[in-house]
Formats: structure tokens, C-alpha cells, sequence
């Protein structure tokens, strides 16, 4: 993976932890990565059934990475699609841009950055989330949950090391 700004892998203890949390919810979904990096956690969800899964990466270098990752692992175009924009602007275009409606989010924007509470509120808006969709939310331990939009509740909650990941079901 080539050196990028606030690139940080999820550690594998928290990645068994969510796709534990997730079984039996892939098959057929389509997944959204918005801030996909390496990809493990978009590519994974195929791996384990997932119909199709959007990565975005904003980062150029990364993105090139990540494109000829996908192809060396002979995934077609209708199985995985790589995006390099910035989630925020792939938000605000709208989901019909991309196919619409999406049955499992993942975000784990850079800690920096601390607009987790921001994302779930454009997820909220223009039919982003399907009507069982579930979010992913990767943070940093010492930051508290953040706002989030009205009706959503957080389902589950793991805190490693430095790292803490909730599992997000928003109002039907």
C-alpha cells in the first residue's frame, strides 16, 4: 500500500468482530466503502456474499492500488466498482449515481477528520440506505459517539486498543 496521509488499516481483531456482527446479512447486499484505502473491509463483504460493493478513496496513489488490487483478484465491474472522489462529494451527488440504494455503509474516515456525525447525516437524506441497511463507524477510542441522526440506534460496540466500532441501524 503506497504511503498516503491517514491511512490506517482496520486491525484484524475489529474487522472479525464486524463481519461476526454482520453474518448472515451479506448475501446479495451491496455495500458501500467510503473511505476504502486498502479495501479490505469493501472487498471482504464479497468475499463473504456480498453482491457488489462501491469503494471510494479520494487519494490518487491509493485508489491506482486499490483498482489493480481489485483486478488481481479477477473481480468484475458489476462485483466491485472503485471510485476515487471524496465521500462527501459522492454523498452529495446521490445515490442514483451509483445504483441506488446501499444495504451496509462503511465509514472510517481518517480520526482526524471527526466528521463521522456529518457522513451519517447525508446517509440519512436521498434514499442512501436500503430498508434493513446498516452502518459500520469506525472512530478513535477517546472521542465520543457522535451525533447522530434522529432514530438511530447504535446495535453494537467494540472498543480495541485505540480504536472503537459501532454497528449503526438507522430508523425505518
Amino acid at each position: 500500500m503506497p504511503e498516503a496521509p491517514d491511512l490506517r488499516p482496520t486491525p484484524d481483531r475489529v474487522r472479525e468482530t464486524l463481519y461476526n456482527w454482520l453474518q448472515g446479512r451479506l448475501a446479495g447486499s451491496r455495500v458501500l466503502d467510503l473511505y476504502a484505502g486498502s479495501g479490505a473491509l469493501g472487498l471482504e463483504a464479497v468475499s463473504r456474499g456480498a453482491a457488489h460493493a462501491t469503494l471510494v478513496e479520494r487519494e490518487r496513489s491509493v485508489a491506482a492500488v486499490l483498482r489493480a488490487s481489485v483486478e488481481k483478484l479477477g473481480a468484475t465491474a458489476a462485483e466491485v466498482a472503485v471510485i476515487e472522489a471524496d465521500a462527501r462529494s459522492v454523498l452529495a451527488a446521490g445515490p442514483a449515481r451509483l445504483g441506488g440504494a446501499y444495504d451496509l455503509v462503511l465509514l472510517d474516515p481518517p480520526f482526524a477528520a471527526a466528521e463521522d456525525g456529518h457522513l451519517c447525516t447525508l446517509l440519512a437524506q436521498d434514499g442512501w440506505l436500503g430498508k434493513s441497511a446498516c452502518i459500520y463507524l469506525e472512530g478513535p477510542s477517546d472521542r465520543g459517539v457522535p451525533e447522530l441522526p434522529g432514530g438511530w440506534q447504535i446495535a453494537r460496540t467494540l472498543t480495541a486498543g485505540a480504536v472503537t466500532a459501532r454497528l449503526l441501524r438507522p430508523a425505518n
